[in-house]
């Protein structure tokens, strides 16, 4: 009789397991139908004047990407002496950003967010496809964001900073309470300018507030199971020139590989996992 439950809580784990695989490789399958990245026809870059760049075009698509490229907001790269514009314009945003559209040991995580403090992006990846990417102004030199590996917790479409009270930020996500760091809309000066949090523009911390999964919570001091995964790495040249300006010499001068991305993640796969299980676990009761 013991023999005969054995050998049914063992078929019913693998085809379990099974069911889950195949999960995965449907998931992945929808995403890559779904996500069909158009590239520019070639990737290169020149600096102009931004008054020039105003005065001959008005198309919102283009300028999104000029803006993303620059690391910046409309009112602030109005302001600057040059600005970096790709001489092809045709591709969608993401691909101007160093991010690759597929990491294969990822392929598992349901969901993750990257932020890399070089080259000032973040991007969004679901079963080890890019999902979204864009600019980020990440923490200052007297504050910088720290490295590591965080997961989203709890989130408001308006709350007030904790440094300072008179800041109201707006789609916010926490992604550490302590010492209240989240990512959030504010404004994009195209530096690191933040006291350690990560700033985005609207359109991009909508995004991510839509997409990213909370914690859940027992009650208000029981962690039943963690959010969203978010891995910043990466160090910024605070005493040098904006690492991007050099995409005009060399327009693949910050290109983050999919190697690259693998061993950011590697040292995290099986905290993520564990994390993730639990979290599945806590939706399928």
């Amino acid at each position: 009789m013991n023999t005969s439950i054995t050998r049914i809580a063992l078929f019913l784990f693998i085809s379990s397991a099974f069911y889950q695989c195949a999960q995965v490789t449907e998931n992945k399958e929808t995403l890559r139908e779904k996500k069909n990245w158009k590239k520019p026809a070639r990737l290169s870059y020149h600096f102009e004047k931004p008054k020039d760049w105003f005065a001959k075009t008005n198309d919102t698509t283009q300028t999104k990407i000029v803006l993303a490229v620059n690391r910046t907001d409309s009112l602030h790269l109005a302001k600057m002496d040059s600005i970096l514009v790709p001489d092809d314009l045709s591709g969608d945003l993401a691909m101007y950003l160093p991010f690759p559209i597929t990491v294969t040991s990822l392929n598992n995580i349901d969901k993750i967010i990257f932020f890399s403090y070089l080259s000032q992006t973040f991007a969004a990846y679901e079963y080890g496809e890019l999902m979204y990417a864009g600019p980020t102004n990440m923490g200052r030199k007297a504050d910088p964001t720290p490295a590591g590996l965080y997961f989203t917790n709890w989130k408001a479409e308006k709350t007030t900073s904790t440094f300072n009270d008179e800041w109201d930020l707006y789609w916010n996500f926490n992604i550490e309470n302590k010492q209240g760091i989240g990512f959030h809309q504010y404004e994009l000066p195209g530096y690191p300018a933040s006291h350690s949090c990560l700033r985005l523009s609207e359109a991009d911390a909508k995004f991510l507030y839509n997409w990213a999964e909370q914690w859940i919570l027992k009650d208000d001091e029981t962690l039943i199971a963690k959010g969203t995964p978010v891995l910043v790495f990466g160090s910024y040249p605070f005493d040098g020139p904006k690492p991007w300006l050099q995409l005009a010499q060399n327009p693949h001068a910050l290109d983050i590989t999919e190697t690259v991305l693998q061993q950011i993640a590697a040292p995290h796969l099986t905290t993520i996992l564990q994390e993730q299980q639990k979290r599945a676990t806590v939706s399928n009761k």
